[in-house]
């Protein structure tokens, strides 16, 4: 994985333990598997953001704050991932989770009406429709954090098989 293209972009953690808005946290920030940059670290926010994207909450972002600390994964890594499911992604995303539990649940597909776009047709609806909604939000979170922490830990392998077979093809063959 480019690990100085992450590390570029990402903000030092001395900086993230410093900010006074977080400590009351404490030693919890101070794990070193919140920081690093590796194959099961990395895999494991990977999931964890994946599935907090499907979380149907505000602050998102907090949850998988914690679930990263909770579980000891890169923590952000986790909490970046978890902006999949923005302002404008948001609504698709849903809907497509609520299309997945009335699915599984048997329930017929949804008529969506015409003059209403589908983020407002969702919010008042939710009442009514809560079941499958949170189903296919936790069916289609489980399913995208197993996708992706089986493609982080695959893209990290290969790229370790790659450069190795690069080195190797480099060197001069010792006679």
């Amino acid at each position: 994985m480019p690990r100085k293209l992450i590390r570029r972009y990402l903000p030092h953690h001395d900086t993230i333990r410093g900010h006074s808005h977080l400590r009351w946290l404490g030693t919890l920030l101070h794990d070193p598997n919140l920081w690093h940059l590796n194959r099961r670290s990395v895999s494991g926010a990977v999931a964890v953001g994946l599935f907090c994207a499907f979380i149907p909450v505000p602050f998102q972002m907090v949850i998988a704050a914690l679930l990263s600390m909770l579980l000891r994964v890169n923590l952000p890594v986790s909490v970046v991932l978890v902006w999949i499911s923005n302002p404008l992604t948001m609504g698709p995303i849903f809907f497509f989770a609520y299309t997945v539990g009335t699915w599984i649940i048997g329930d017929p597909t949804p008529v969506v009406a015409t003059d209403a776009s589908i983020l407002e047709w969702l919010t008042s609806e939710v009442k009514a429709n809560w079941k499958p909604f949170l189903l296919g939000c936790f069916v289609c979170g489980s399913i995208s954090a197993l996708l992706g922490y089986t493609g982080a830990r695959l893209t990290w392998r290969l790229h370790l098989v790659r450069r190795l077979h690069i080195r190797r093809g480099t060197r001069k063959p010792s006679t």
